[in-house]
């Protein structure tokens, strides 16, 4: 099979398992320089599923970098409000939204990290309007990756360019089932195995998690009433999607005021442009009161302080270390596919699903909850086969969830 067959397989999995297109959808997508050969493919894919429209939002990274090292300080605390209606008005309209990343790990790292955090916090602002719809899930959207030359440069140092580029396309093909005969059955077969331990875990209705492992001693309480979520969402017409392409994640809502303890990092955070290392974070009563970082420490601390909600956590994600992207053995230096490979928590913003009835709730009674309320939603790893997680149930009996980072349920 060659390369355009390859993502023409990838296109077709990202519409009917990701977005799970209807006839009569329409699709908002971010797009950047290094995708067009990808996005070409998938709009007539979607076109022929009966899309009426791919409405395409374009970026670019020189373009990015270039508004922090040579326009003005009050280009930072600018956000065009105009962009956030289109994009909610969009969303009423029935538009799903479809991010495409071409990620550059490092593309921000020689970037006054003020600068960064005066922008995030801007953006943040501006946008949570249209996060709400994500969060809460009322559109159906997800999230999938591109390899750039940037991107595979910093996976595979030592490689040249387009080998890198080459093996990094392989290696998303292989994360992503696009190696099985039918990927899309693959992916429903395995959204359906992600479901047993989210209803072992629903059924199990523990109080808390310990996490335990080098560097970490770890107690999570979790909202009451909080419900697991393992592969598909469901929108508010009762269609599935797949929010990440690819996914190994089960998580739900820990306690923004009820976690203890100390937690290392099992690699390294890829955020704002710039790499974060061997970090770790101490809770007490929910907040981060001490954290260090070999590298990137200034980056953290900007970030733990953008609002109330950003130092302390938002998610508890468990993810069995023999899955397929966690046995590749490769540090993706990006999110979406770090976070697949390991358990992870994250700091800011929590997820309304996880907390079914929450969308009924006021502010202060979604707080009264636990549930956490931020501007970001920082996910950081740590997993590995080093890892004990231990399920405490409301009488105080305990349970392995996970034993050396796989499954003991």
């Amino acid at each position: 099979m060659n390369f355009d067959q390859q993502l023409q397989r990838y296109a077709r999995l990202i519409l009917e398992v990701g977005l799970n297109v209807q006839p009569g959808d329409k699709i908002a997508l971010d797009v950047s320089e290094e995708m067009i050969p990808l996005v070409r493919i998938l709009a007539k894919e979607a076109y022929k599923l009966g899309v009426l429209h791919v409405k395409m939002t374009f970026s670019d990274d020189e373009i990015s970098l270039s508004r922090y090292q040579d326009g003005p300080e009050e280009a930072l605390s600018y956000f065009p409000l105009f962009e956030v209606k289109a994009m909610t008005e969009a969303f009423d309209d029935g538009y799903h939204r479809l991010s495409l990343y071409a990620p550059n790990p490092e593309l921000l790292k020689n970037v006054d990290p003020q600068k960064i955090s005066l922008d995030q916090r801007t953006r943040a602002a501006a946008m949570k309007p249209v996060m709400d719809y994500v969060t809460q899930n009322r559109i159906k959207w997800c999230v999938a990756c591109v390899p750039s030359k940037a991107w595979a440069t910093a996976v595979f140092p030592e490689l040249p360019v387009e080998e890198a580029v080459s093996t990094l396309w392989q290696s998303v093909f292989d994360a992503v089932r696009l190696n099985e005969e039918d990927p899309v059955q693959a992916w429903r077969e395995h959204d359906q195995r992600l479901k047993k331990y989210q209803r072992l875990l629903d059924e199990a209705s523990f109080k808390k998690l310990l996490f335990s492992g080098p560097g970490t001693e770890l107690e999570v309480e979790l909202v009451e009433g909080h419900a697991w979520i393992g592969g598909s969402s469901d929108s508010p017409r009762g269609e599935s999607f797949m929010a990440n392409i690819p996914t190994e994640e089960i998580f739900t809502m820990p306690h923004a005021y009820k976690v203890n303890g100390r937690v290392q990092s099992t690699m390294p955070l890829s955020t704002q442009g710039r790499l974060i290392e061997d970090f770790w974070f101490e809770f007490k009563d929910g907040q981060v009161v001490n954290f260090d970082a070999a590298k990137g420490k200034e980056i953290l601390e900007d970030m733990l302080k953008i609002d109330d909600g950003a130092s302390r956590l938002g998610e508890v994600a468990l993810v069995s270390d023999d899955t397929p992207i966690s046995q590749a053995g490769i540090l993706y230096k990006n999110t979406l596919f770090d976070e697949n490979a390991s358990c992870h928590l994250a700091l800011g913003s929590a997820y309304g699903e996880n907390l079914p009835g929450s969308a009924e709730l006021s502010d202060e009674e979604k707080k009264e909850a636990g549930m956490n309320d931020s501007l970001i939603h920082v996910d950081f790893m740590v997993g590995g086969p080093k890892l004990q997680v231990t399920g405490v149930k409301k009488d105080g009996s305990e349970i392995p969830v996970l034993i050396d980072g796989n499954w003991a349920l």
